[in-house]
């Protein structure tokens, strides 16, 4: 099994909504998000992500196993005084958690931002009881600056969060 990070095809939308369908997953990610995620809320994302690309405000990839998109992840450029700086999301599908895809996907998105782009900080903000994702970016090589208390609120809880950063 090979996994790695590519771009984007629109092809990829019923793996994506599948991938993304998961009340798990959900709990961890951004409001916002249909649930249930249909395949057009896919191509939506798909094409969105393509266009972002585009104009060098967004690094959007399919994370794939052995050619099929398992997940996402990407890195979103802040603006105005942090215009070099970028924040990292993922998830990938439920099946596939806990044998190092993620890991290997945050790690190659974030060398070919640093060697692709001026980025030179990447920063995540995941929930603090998502013990998982800190992992992921612990063994990534991201360091852990301090803890957001009550920085979100998800499902009517504040939670907290952690802020986690790569420097280049």
């Amino acid at each position: 099994m090979e996994s790695m990070i590519r771009s984007w095809r629109i092809e990829d939308a019923e793996a994506l909504a599948l991938a993304i369908n998961n009340k798990k997953i959900m709990e961890n990610l951004r409001d916002g998000i249909p649930y249930p995620y249909t395949v057009d809320d896919a191509k939506d994302y798909i094409r969105d992500m393509l266009d972002g690309e585009k104009k060098n405000r967004q690094y959007a990839f399919a994370i794939t196993l052995d050619g099929k998109a398992i997940g996402s992840i990407g890195i979103f450029r802040k603006d105005n005084i942090h215009r070099y700086t970028a924040e990292l999301g993922y998830y990938v599908a439920e099946p596939y958690w806990g044998k190092g895809i993620v890991t290997q996907a945050v790690t190659e998105i974030c060398d070919y931002v640093f060697a692709n782009t001026d980025i030179m900080r990447i920063f995540a903000e995941p929930f603090a009881r998502n013990i998982a994702s800190c992992r992921v970016l612990e063994k990534a090589g991201f360091i852990l600056e301090g803890t957001l208390r009550k920085n979100a609120v998800k499902n009517g809880e504040a939670l907290d969060m952690r802020l986690y950063a790569l420097v280049k």
